[in-house]
């Protein structure tokens, strides 16, 4: 008898919601998006959505009911709910993956604990221990947890920077020490229920004003940086028992050192260009993992670039004449607020 596809739960129902429900409506799985967004973008792409707080708990529990497998879209989901849905229902990637790396100290020592080399790093909880570190500068105070697209950061270039920081300390920081970077680059790979691991090459990275600006592959780095990314992912991969799809984003300094920046615990924004540069992109890859479909090995057909589209910049793609090689995806959010991601072109480069 022929095996049933699954249906599949995923909280969030943001871009990467979205294309997480393409990617499972390709393989003829049904989908049912739990979102606390009253106008959540993926409503166009999956089978069903349940629009409430994720503290809902009948809401929850109604979602969970319809669904066989349950995944995310984001990381910062209370741990809590997403282990009360674990009782019932396999949750991958799972919960207690979360523990470690919505919380950047402990990211930190988790990759340190395997020999895979990171920025240097100090905990911070009040004044007096950043007053204490004034010769770390220059160095980037973080929130522990939560904070993305540089929120919840403060550079430190000197002494004084250290000297006129005026926050409040109502929770705990970490203290990096800026590297002289050279490039940063991101590896995202999936590892499935069986133990089978497969990465994508690294991609390249550029940011501006601490939000990703574009992503292209080949990146220009050597072919032992090439193999030793890929090998410090899947480590990372198989330490934390991770089924689905991940990304780990390095630093590369002038003296070519390989550093950990973080690890994202879901499909990721570099990763994009995996929809037109590879056979399987990373969002079927995700699905075919937590779902349990069959593994397809991984091709690369072209090289490529993503440009991310923030704010009003959308205005002038939506009408734009795209050569063959472009590939223009809104994600088709009402209002174009600045810096927000509203879409993405990927440009074919061989």
């Amino acid at each position: 008898m022929a095996k049933t596809n699954p249906a599949l739960g995923i909280i969030g129902g943001g871009q990467s919601g979205s294309l997480l429900a393409s990617a499972a409506k390709k393989l003829n799985i049904y989908t049912v998006v739990l979102t606390d967004d009253n106008q959540a973008l993926a409503k166009h792409f999956c089978n069903e959505i349940i629009t409430a707080g994720y503290s809902d708990s009948t809401k929850v529990r109604e979602f969970t009911n319809k669904v066989d497998v349950v995944t995310f879209e984001f990381e910062n989901i209370p741990i809590n709910i997403l282990e009360t849905i674990a009782q019932s229902k396999p949750v991958f990637p799972r919960p207690a993956i979360n523990k470690i790396v919505q919380n950047r100290l402990l990211e930190k020592q988790f990759v340190n604990s395997l020999n895979i080399q990171t920025t240097l790093f100090e905990p911070i909880k009040n004044k007096l221990d950043l007053s204490s570190l004034k010769h770390f500068s220059p160095a980037i105070l973080k929130t522990n947890t939560l904070g993305y697209d540089g929120k919840g950061q403060y550079v430190l270039n000197n002494q004084k920077d250290f000297d006129d920081l005026d926050i409040s300390f109502d929770q705990d920081y970490i203290l990096e020490k800026k590297i002289d970077l050279d490039k940063e680059i991101s590896v995202i790979v999936t590892r499935y229920q069986d133990g089978t691991i497969i990465s994508y090459e690294p991609i390249e990275n550029v940011h501006k004003d601490q939000i990703l600006n574009q992503s292209s592959i080949p990146a220009n780095i050597s072919k032992n940086l090439f193999e030793k990314a890929q090998d410090q992912a899947k480590i990372i991969a198989e330490k934390l028992d991770y089924v689905g799809t991940m990304c780990v984003e390095y630093f590369i300094d002038k003296k070519n050192n390989l550093l950990v920046n973080e690890i994202a615990p879901r499909v990721h924004n570099s990763g994009h260009l995996t929809i037109n540069a590879f056979n399987i992109s990373q969002f079927e890859n995700h699905v075919r993992a937590v779902c349990d479909l069959e593994f397809v090995p991984l091709k690369k057909i072209h090289n490529a670039k993503m440009i991310n589209i923030l704010g009003s910049e959308i205005l002038k793609y939506k009408n734009k004449k795209l050569n063959t090689n472009e590939f223009f995806f809104d994600y088709l959010k009402k209002e174009a607020k600045p810096n927000r991601k509203m879409g993405h072109l990927t440009i074919i480069t061989d």
